[in-house]
């Protein structure tokens, strides 16, 4: 925890120069850095629900002298499911922020890219374009994710 606690608070901004120093080009770099900022809720969430995981759940499997594999199958991933899903829709929700950002750095293509050119330009109608098209485009991975997790749901909700 202590190193999550650490690496988890650093912007994407101090990660990309490490990130081009590492790889020696923008794309990989960008990459990384998406990688780097949007894990941390994935792990946090999928810990949180394997702590989460009735004991009872596990000591009946102890008692039937389930293997490991049906312990991981049966009892565990159905329980840590929903923290996984949620773990995912806000690491795709910061992998979105930090591809805008890496875009805008790195330059060349991509809508954070744009962004920059265009302020470049002084062609702030097409910055509030592009703030509506990035907005639309979270919202639409956000209800896509939405979908999967109801997908999955097993609960009452």
């Amino acid at each position: 925890e202590p190193i999550i606690s650490i690496l988890r608070p650093v912007s994407p901004l101090a990660w990309l120069p490490i990130g081009l120093m590492v790889f020696k080009a923008a794309d990989p770099a960008s990459t990384w850095t998406i990688f780097i900022c949007s894990i941390w809720p994935m792990i946090l969430n999928t810990a949180q629900g394997v702590q989460r995981v009735p004991q009872d759940y596990l000591n009946v499997a102890r008692v039937l002298n389930l293997s490991e594999f049906k312990i991981i199958t049966k009892i565990l991933f159905p329980s840590v499911l929903p923290y996984m899903l949620t773990g995912i829709r806000l690491s795709i929700g910061t992998a979105w922020l930090v591809i805008v950002a890496a875009e805008m750095l790195t330059g060349g293509v991509g809508i954070g890219f744009w962004v920059w050119d265009e302020w470049n330009n002084l062609k702030v109608e097409h910055i509030i374009i592009a703030i509506f098209v990035i907005g639309i485009v979270g919202l639409l991975l956000e209800q896509f994710l939405l979908l999967i997790a109801r997908r999955f749901s097993y609960g009452n909700a």
